[in-house]
């Protein structure tokens, strides 16, 4: 959510910044409510002390046995007046709201200006790709050649866009959690187990509602499937002042994810890369919002060493103004090689959102000599089957088995190649 006062004192500002997102100016249009508004509650107040003075006029007439009648007559008109008032304030403040809820956060200075992903810019890259002596294939032909990929038995279970593990490719699943989880925690993150439905008031904080309820799931009772554990993890501060010096707040989760990818008809149709259900390992940071891009750059650093101990060849993406998530000032994607495909696919985003979903969820930070919102970060550590896709693609042989990478050997049980089905 956007600051109305900072809007009021930078409106060119902030036009320029939705014009940089692919959006019409609402400056304008927001100041007017505003003004509106408070116009209205400027009155509201001024009738509300009248019809106290009132109320003072009338006992004490009473008292004396004087003629009240006209002080009840305008009693009474000024609460009809104070409850159109109340009424009025409230659409305002609604039509504010709905207007303030829908547009995305403002970009730092520093993130390039495009209309989409044609603009990210690349910072840097680590690894060489691997030369391959055959034909690389692409991790659905390689699990599914070694039947442990069963995309049939998922879509007759479940329909499209879901995946079925099996054997050794199942339990990689299971040590990569474990294998992430326990990078993160010596990096100072607190591992936390969350819950995967949640409230309609935990997606608005984090930016998914009301603007984005077509992408994800809901149940009947008004709960929401997470299309991520940032979700529960960034509401853990939900409507709650922080002590300054419990900051930086750093956490991290495994959970399964849940998303519709509603408008991604056609795109990435067979494999694993666009599932309507995954697994991931989330990283979110809660910390003072002068500390928000140094920690920005520490939480990438901290998902690309999964990469680095994997030793999968990555890029590292400055996204565009154009390219950016809704609740992002700045976003660093994490894109790793998949030699099957021949191209560098996302495998993580970290993004800094400065005080946005702060002021969506109400969640302040106070010490001693300052108070405001908090300043949230969240980041993929990494996306758990885009792992795997990479491992199988980057470590494939010729005969189709799969070398396992030395760092996940030992959460393997010291499995180090995966030939068939078990």
């Amino acid at each position: 959510m956007h600051d109305i006062k900072w809007i009021s004192e930078n409106p060119g500002l902030f036009d320029t910044a939705l014009c940089n997102r692919n959006l019409s100016p609402k400056a304008d249009e927001i100041l007017k409510i505003d003004q509106e508004k408070r116009a209205v509650t400027s009155k509201l107040q001024q009738m509300q002390s009248r019809r106290n003075e009132i109320a003072s006029l009338i006992a004490s007439a009473k008292q004396k046995q004087q003629d009240t009648s006209e002080l009840e007559k305008e009693s009474s008109d000024i609460k009809l007046s104070i409850s159109q008032s109340e009424e009025t304030a409230s659409k305002l403040d609604a039509q504010l709201n709905d207007i303030l809820s829908t547009l995305p956060n403002i970009p730092l200075a520093d993130v390039p200006v495009g209309k989409d992903e044609t603009a990210n810019v690349c910072i840097r890259r680590v690894g060489e790709p691997r030369v391959f002596s055959f034909q690389p294939k692409r991790h659905y032909e390689l699990g599914e050649n070694l039947g442990l990929i069963d995309f049939a038995a998922a879509a007759k279970i479940s329909g499209s866009r879901f995946t079925i593990l099996k054997g050794a490719i199942a339990r990689m699943e299971r040590a990569l959690k474990d294998f992430m989880l326990d990078s993160h925690r010596e990096f100072g993150y607190e591992e936390i187990s969350v819950p995967f439905l949640v409230k309609p008031e935990s997606m608005f904080g984090t930016g998914q509602l009301p603007k984005f309820k077509e992408d994800s799931f809901c149940t009947t009772d008004n709960k929401w499937l997470i299309p991520t554990a940032e979700v529960p993890l960034t509401n853990l501060v939900r409507e709650e002042v922080v002590p300054v010096e419990k900051l930086p707040m750093r956490v991290t989760a495994y959970s399964a994810c849940f998303r519709s990818e509603a408008g991604s008809a056609g795109r990435d149709t067979r494999g694993m890369i666009r599932n309507h259900q995954f697994s991931k390992v989330e990283l979110v940071s809660i910390v003072h919002p002068d500390q928000g891009e140094v920690e920005l750059e520490r939480m990438t650093d901290v998902a690309e060493t999964i990469l680095q101990k994997l030793e999968l060849p990555y890029r590292v993406m400055l996204l565009s103004t154009g390219d950016m998530g809704f609740s992002a000032r700045k976003t660093y994607d994490l894109e790793v090689w998949l030699p099957g495909e021949d191209t560098y696919r996302e495998i993580s985003s970290c993004s800094l959102c400065g005080q946005f979903q702060a002021r969506r969820m109400g969640a302040r930070y106070k010490g001693k000599d300052s108070k405001g919102y908090v300043s949230t970060l969240n980041g993929s550590g990494l996306a758990i089957g885009r792992t795997i896709v990479a491992i199988l693609e980057n470590y494939q042989q010729e005969d189709g088995s799969i070398k396992i990478p030395k760092a996940l050997v030992p959460y393997m049980g010291g499995i180090e190649e995966i030939k068939s089905h078990g």
